[in-house]
């Protein structure tokens, strides 16, 4: 099952993509941004659904649609923020099998795909080595990392889902502990579909506010939709739950230490919560790794933990594109670096040493060059 994904919203992309996902796990999918690009890949490759913005800047995807429909017959689908009764008979004497209006609801987009798309439940269960998952994790490209979610956040999300409606401002409040929906929102908000030119958002507070409630559930949805089968053994419940509780632990802390010094402690709390990324990026492969019906052992997650964690943690913040900033005060978690006397990242560095139960020379060190001795 080919399927085409055109639009040059890259988060609205990925947003298809993940509930394309949702229906046919292991459907491939081509992502682009211009009806050029897209008028080659179907010279080269039989889609069997593509979907398609209906105004791009370079044409429009309505063009694309006609292409395809001289050529072979397809499922198509169109995603637009015109669906007017103009545009929408125009769509429709083309053939198109769909209109997804912008803003949309992912639930009802679950729905109409659900309806052309094949449900491809399958898993393999072919047995596999524990060093064939070391090597999966070396074939993974950035794009096809993440962490995971609360499980009660990814609960509450898969209500709504199904059908449920829950006051945003309440779910809001169970996000704040959550890494995946911080590093998500935060990324989106700094990217140039939604910021443009002006200073980086650094906490999930302000990506709320600059994403506004409708966009920002809707990544939410798209999250729990990408993680909804994702059940893990109770090994990995567990090492997930060590590196959760370490991230919501700091994030307390340091919030604290803020507080005390008259910091701001929202980017702080934001980057403590996303200090142990690499770690849960492992988790997370390792839960699809099961999720496919393969075992995993103590020493296999060990192994993958050290060879894995930091690089993933590097690949997953240059290719959400978090800002420097917030990289910076994640990395004062581990080292403050030479004649850096930044508050901010003093603080990240203090509440660090406290809770590692550091040396108290270092730690009087630490309070004295926050302002806190």
């Amino acid at each position: 099952m080919q399927v085409m994904i055109l639009e040059d919203d890259p988060w609205i992309a990925d947003m298809l993509k993940q509930i394309v996902l949702s229906i046919c796990p292991d459907a491939p999918i081509d992502l682009f941004s211009e009806v050029l690009d897209a008028d080659e890949a179907c010279k080269r490759t039989s889609y069997q659904l593509v979907l398609a913005d209906w105004s791009l800047s370079d044409s429009t995807g309505v063009r694309l649609l006609q292409t395809l429909l001289n050529n072979r017959p397809a499922p198509l689908v169109v995603v637009t923020g015109r669906a007017d009764r103009e545009n929408v008979l125009a769509a429709r004497s083309l053939g198109i099998s769909t209109f997804i209006s912008k803003p949309f609801q992912v639930p009802r987009v679950v729905a109409r795909l659900k309806k052309l798309l094949p449900d491809s439940t399958e898993r393999s269960r072919a047995p596999l080595t524990e060093q064939d998952f070391i090597a999966f994790l070396g074939s993974l490209s950035a794009a096809e990392l993440d962490i995971p979610l609360l499980s009660n956040v990814k609960d509450t999300l898969q209500l709504i889902l199904k059908g449920e409606e829950l006051d945003l401002r309440e779910l809001v409040e169970s996000w704040q502990y959550d890494p995946a929906l911080s590093a998500h929102l935060v990324a989106a908000s700094n990217s140039s579909a939604y910021i443009g030119a002006g200073h980086p958002y650094m906490s999930l507070p302000e990506a709320l506010q600059r994403l506004g409630g409708p966009t920002s559930l809707n990544m939410a949805l798209c999250l729990a939709l990408r993680q909804a089968n994702e059940q893990s053994s109770p090994l990995v419940q567990t090492l997930a739950q060590v590196h959760l509780n370490d991230a919501e632990a700091l994030s307390d802390r340091v919030t604290r230490l803020a507080r005390e010094s008259g910091v701001d402690p929202a980017p702080l709390q934001c980057a403590a919560l996303l200090h142990r990324i690499g770690e849960l990026c492992v988790v997370y492969q390792a839960q699809a790794w099961e999720h496919k019906g393969h075992s995993l052992s103590e020493s296999a997650l060990t192994q993958a933990m050290r060879e894995f964690s930091n690089p993933f943690a590097i690949s997953l913040k240059a290719h959400w594109g978090l800002p420097m900033a917030l990289r910076d005060l994640i990395g004062a978690v581990y080292v403050l670096p030479p004649a850096q006397f930044r508050r901010e990242k003093v603080l990240m560095r203090l509440a660090a040493a406290e809770i590692n139960g550091e040396e108290p020379r270092s730690l009087e060190r630490l309070r004295r060059l926050a302002g806190l001795a």
